[in-house]
């Protein structure tokens, strides 16, 4: 009979590559991870790594046994929800993974709401970028992520991972605080120092498209993914940039915002396992996430 726990590990090396990754992600030690691996390998009568240079590599038979414990893994993940939904009230831990936007915005309310409907409901947020959250999400890391993607930068799709519609988050140009009859745009902005997100994400990507296609390259001064840290360059006047109306948290924007051709929206979305998606806690989550963000009030632009 071939051990779960140890099924589990040779999930965790396909995903995560390496012992030494799949030991600090469970908190075992590497020298575990292989020995576990070894008597893995005895019970199913087949070798199932092979080293290559510095590394292992997992074996055709070992790819096929992955497949199947994936569907073990699913299925107790499924008797688990099953079982929660036969109780009369909404328990355990949920573990979710949120973009810092979204952790200012939405989070703080849905946990409002989750804490008056579910007290005995544990909900634990760690800011992740999104690809990472996804990624971790499908590893069981976490329980659920709250991911975005921007005009023409759709992530990747997971097989094993759903995806869910959160909201339509407008994107604008944000400037330092003017009067509201000087004109503004992209163009009256080409000549400012900018602030963007670092280099190689969906986001910085999709600015500098923007000013590309509005006839400058941005002069990027500022590189941070701290999106406060955007707000107070841009509000002292240091800086122009793009926010996301999420960022406001429905409080009142304290730069000027002007709304850029075509109304640019970037979609919020929540992700989580198949197997995971109808466990009542998860299904709470969900719900009191779609309350918050609906809650969020638009803010107003030139």
């Amino acid at each position: 009979m071939l051990d779960v726990r140890r099924l589990r590990l040779l999930v965790e090396l396909s995903q995560r590559g390496t012992l030494a990754a799949v030991a600090e992600a469970l908190s075992y030690s590497p020298s575990s991870v292989s020995q576990q691996l070894s008597q893995l390998e005895r019970e199913a009568g087949v070798p199932l790594l092979v080293q290559v240079g510095r590394r292992v590599q997992l074996t055709p038979q070992a790819l096929v046994l992955v497949e199947h414990a994936r569907a073990v893994l699913d299925r107790l993940e499924e008797a688990e929800a099953d079982v929660a939904r036969s109780l009369t009230s909404v328990g355990g831990t949920v573990r979710i993974a949120v973009f810092q936007s979204a952790a200012h915005a939405v989070v703080p309310q849905a946990l409002t709401l989750l804490r008056a409907e579910h007290p005995a409901l544990r909900v634990e947020i760690t800011e992740r970028e999104p690809d990472v959250g996804l990624f971790e999400v499908a590893a069981r890391d976490f329980d659920l992520v709250i991911a975005e993607q921007y005009p023409g930068h759709t992530r990747a799709h997971r097989e094993e991972l759903d995806r869910v519609h959160l909201a339509a988050d407008a994107i604008r140009l944000a400037l330092p605080p003017h009067p509201a009859s000087r004109p503004a745009g992209l163009k009256t902005a080409a000549s400012m120092p900018w602030v963007l997100e670092p280099a190689g994400t969906a986001s910085r990507e999709w600015a500098e498209q923007l000013c590309r296609e509005a006839g400058f390259e941005p002069d990027v001064r500022f590189e941070t993914a701290d999106l406060m840290a955007h707000i107070r360059l841009i509000r002292s006047g240091n800086a122009a940039g793009l926010l996301p109306d999420l960022v406001w948290a429905g409080e009142a924007p304290s730069v000027r915002l002007v709304d850029l051709p075509g109304h640019p929206e970037r979609e919020v979305f929540t992700s989580t396992r198949h197997a995971a998606a109808a466990r009542p806690a998860v299904v709470a989550c969900r719900d009191a996430l779609a309350r918050a963000a609906r809650a969020t009030a638009t803010p107003a632009a030139d």
